[in-house]
Order: C-alpha cells, then structure tokens, then sequence
C-alpha cells in the first residue's frame, strides 16, 4: 500500500496531490541536509506570506508592499525620506515612489520637502494613515499568532535560537564570499594587465 503521509505536515496528514519542492526533496533522499533545511524555510516563508497577503486583501485590500512601507512609517514618526524608505524596504526608489503615490492619493501617507534640500520630500503617516495601519497590526498580530498556534512558548523560543544562529552562519558565509570577491577596480587591472 502507498504511503499517503505528507513527511512536511506529519502523519496522518494527506500528501497533497501538489507536492512542494521540500516534500519532492525527501521523498528523492538523494540531497544535502542542507538543501533540504533551505526548502524547508522556504516553504514556511512563502506559506506564511501566502496568508497574510491574502488576509490583507481580503480584509483590507491592501497589498503587502503597501502595509510594510506603512509599518516602516509607523515607527518612524517624524518621517523618511523615499531613499531611507527605499533602504530599508529593500526595493527600488521606483518601487517606493509608486506606493507612495497611491498611499498620498488615498490620504494615507503625506509628503513634505525637506528644509534645506529641495530635492528631497520626507514621507509621514496621516492621522488617518495611522489609524488605518493599528488597525491591520493589529489584524495581522492575530494571523500570525494563529499561523503558530500549533507551537508552544519553548518550541518558539528553540526555534528562534536556532534561527538566530542560522542567520549568523548565513551571514558569515555571505562576508567571507564579499571578502574573496575582487574588486571593480582589482577586475579591470586584471583584465587589461
């Protein structure tokens, strides 16, 4: 008899007739841990945003990018500027300007030059931009804490140390990679030398 158990979601559980990269990866048997570890939080990552962009939509009707630029805004309430927005939400300024845009048009968000530099506008929740983004924070505190429901308060502090060591193994590898690469300027000498 055929085992219908899917390994990710555990027993009992049906495989689904769809499976997903990680699942496909056990069953092989044939890869790295390592491998199988990335799929695994990869698979999680995407389930997760799944639902909160679709609660977000339905809910609100709100995309995701708009509520992280909010949130952004949220704590910082004397305002950034597009390029600090643009840093830290890891998008193109051609991405931020956009959402800011339709966030201004809606009366969410407002802009304001910057004193002493006329090319620069500082970017500031509106009353009403604040009150709109509580409430979907606090909307979205409960779908997370409902996506984890099934783990207990020492399963999430373990994972989160677990986590926090496999971010710094991430980065050390991405600094000692940025270390070895050359230079620009050391390609070029190589190149034409």
């Amino acid at each position: 008899m055929m085992d219908t158990r899917d390994p990710a979601t555990g027993p009992g559980q049906p495989l689904s007739d769809t499976l997903d990269a990680e699942t496909r990866m056990q069953a092989g048997g044939d890869h790295r841990l390592e491998l199988r570890l990335w799929l695994r939080l990869l698979t999680c990552t995407n389930l997760i945003e799944t639902e909160i962009r679709t609660h977000l939509r339905s809910q609100f009707d709100v995309t995701l990018p708009r509520f992280d630029l909010m949130a952004q805004l949220e704590k910082t309430p004397d305002g950034l500027t597009l390029g600090e927005l643009s840093r830290r939400m890891m998008v193109s300024a051609g991405n931020v300007t956009g959402l800011v845009e339709r966030l201004v048009q809606d009366g969410l968000v407002e802009r304001r030059p910057v004193p002493g530099d006329r090319r620069s506008a500082l970017v500031t929740l509106t009353p009403e931009g604040r009150e709109s983004f509580e409430t979907m924070a606090r909307a979205h505190g409960d779908w997370v804490a409902d996506l984890f429901a099934g783990l207990n308060d020492t399963e999430i502090d373990t994972l989160m140390a677990l986590l926090a060591r496999t971010k710094a193994s991430a980065r050390a590898s991405a600094d000692r990679e940025t270390a070895r690469a050359p230079r620009a300027s050391e390609k070029g000498k190589r190149h034409d030398g």
